[in-house]
C-alpha cells in the first residue's frame, strides 16, 4: 500500500505551491515524515527539503429524528505539507 493517498488540490495550497514550493498531501495516518520524503521523491522525481505532518481527527455529529437519535463521524485523516527544492516543481495535471 502506498504511503501517499492522494494530493490537496485547493486554492490555498495552490498559491503555496507558486509562492513558496509547498505541496499538500493526504497519507496514511501511519506513515513518518521519512516515509512521505521518499514516496514523493520516487513518485514525482523531486527533491525534499522539509515535511510537515498534521493528523486530523473525526467529527462526531449527532442527529435527532424522528426515529430516535443518530450518532455519526467522519474518517480521521493526516496530511502533509511538503517543501521542495527551489527550481522543482510538481504537477498534478500532467497525467490527465
Amino acid at each position: 500500500m502506498s504511503v501517499l493517498i492522494k494530493p490537496i488540490i485547493t486554492e490555498k495550497m495552490t498559491s503555496d505551491s507558486e509562492l513558496y514550493n509547498r505541496y499538500g498531501f493526504v497519507v496514511e495516518p501511519k506513515s513518518n515524515k521519512l516515509q512521505i520524503k521518499e514516496a514523493v521523491e520516487a513518485t514525482y522525481g523531486v527533491s525534499v527539503k522539509k515535511v510537515r505532518t498534521m493528523n486530523y481527527g473525526p467529527n462526531r455529529r449527532t442527529k435527532y429524528t424522528k426515529t430516535g437519535i443518530q450518532q455519526g463521524k467522519t474518517n480521521a485523516y493526516k496530511k502533509a505539507i511538503v517543501d521542495v527544492e527551489e527550481g522543482d516543481v510538481i504537477d498534478f495535471y500532467s497525467n490527465l
